[in-house]
């Protein structure tokens, strides 16, 4: 079996490796090489010789050699990806000509990303992973190409199989605050039904959620609160409208978390949310139900993911068997927003 490419292909990408090229990608399945050049996007079908996927081996060790100045480079530098934050623009470049996913994804994440690198990312691999990772750069996010990556996210949401990375789309789109009026209510709505899709409005927007029903702020808390009183603050904030549609999607999320990654972030939140209440000191004139409240709030304050920790690291369940596991934890987590909700 021949290990070298078909003469053909081998005089077609010396050719096309001559000029400039800015990036690669190769469709396996139609064994077609493609290449983003100043003048446009630059195709070669390739005739291989060989089982199809040694041939495309073969391409990606011809490619490397040439991005990275070294016979064989591409195996070489493998093992350099997961260190992107020492890659120069030079290197990022080098990576896209790869013809390597992989490598992609790689300067996808990376923080020296700029503008043009991004966009001959998305060229080289449009697609859901890449998209939540090109949106975690503000200068993507503020720049042409982040309209166009939160759409994309939104409009494949239907058909994300995996809820955590449905979650983790939700997150990127939402933190990327590039949801026009229409679709950040649908969202929302959709929200109803796969509860994980609330964490990105809780973790990013806590404090501007779509209205529930507010509770009656009584006049001594409202007095407490205007004057400074962080235990009348907190709970004034809890109280409102978005505090009450906070808490309500808390509950909905903690009820049914679909993986460990949505627990773990689900706790972090609370714990932020409630951070001013895990060190205070409870005030003891204050009547009994507030008490109550408060006692509430300073458990949720000391929340963080070590505290699921050691029940997820001792299972690999998901779904119900795992909210069995959880429910020592999360039971009291939601008797405590009830409590907040006014619900006991």
């Amino acid at each position: 079996m021949s290990t070298e490419l078909s003469p053909e292909d081998d005089l077609r990408l010396n050719v096309l490796l001559a000029g400039e090229v800015r990036a690669v990608r190769i469709d396996e399945g139609a064994m077609t090489l493609h290449a983003l050049t100043p003048q446009g996007e630059a195709r070669v079908v390739l005739h291989r010789n060989c089982r199809p996927d040694l041939y495309v081996q073969r391409v990606r060790e011809l490619l490397g050699g040439h991005a990275m100045g070294s016979p064989g480079g591409y195996p070489v530098h493998l093992m350099r990806w997961t260190s992107m934050g020492q890659s120069s623009a030079k290197n990022l470049q080098a990576l896209l000509l790869l013809g390597e996913p992989e490598a992609v994804r790689a300067v996808a994440q990376a923080p020296t990303l700029t503008h043009e690198l991004a966009e001959r990312v998305w060229w080289a691999l449009p697609g859901m992973d890449v998209a939540r990772y090109l949106l975690n750069h503000a200068l993507v996010r503020g720049g042409a190409m982040g309209r166009v990556l939160a759409d994309f996210l939104i409009e494949h949401l239907p058909f994300e199989e995996d809820p955590i990375q449905a979650m983790n789309s939700v997150r990127a789109v939402v933190g990327a605050g590039l949801l026009d009026p229409v679709r950040d209510a649908q969202l929302w709505a959709k929200a109803k039904h796969r509860p994980h899709y609330f964490l990105g409005f809780l973790e990013h927007r806590p404090d501007d959620l779509p209205a529930e029903p507010e509770r009656l702020v009584p006049g001594d808390l409202a007095q407490r609160a205007a004057a400074g009183d962080p235990w009348g603050q907190l709970t004034v904030r809890c109280y409102d409208a978005c505090g009450q549609s906070f808490l309500r999607a808390s509950a909905l999320v903690l009820d049914k978390p679909p993986a460990p990654e949505a627990v773990y972030l689900m706790l972090d939140i609370l714990g932020r949310y409630f951070s001013g209440a895990a060190g205070c000191a409870i005030e003891v004139d204050w009547p009994e139900h507030f008490q109550r409240e408060a006692q509430a709030m300073a458990s949720l304050g000391r929340l963080s993911h070590a505290d699921a920790r050691p029940i997820l690291n001792k299972t690999t369940a998901v779904g119900p068997l795992m909210r069995r596991h959880l429910e020592p934890l999360l039971k009291p987590v939601l008797a405590n927003i009830r409590i907040l909700r006014g619900q006991t």
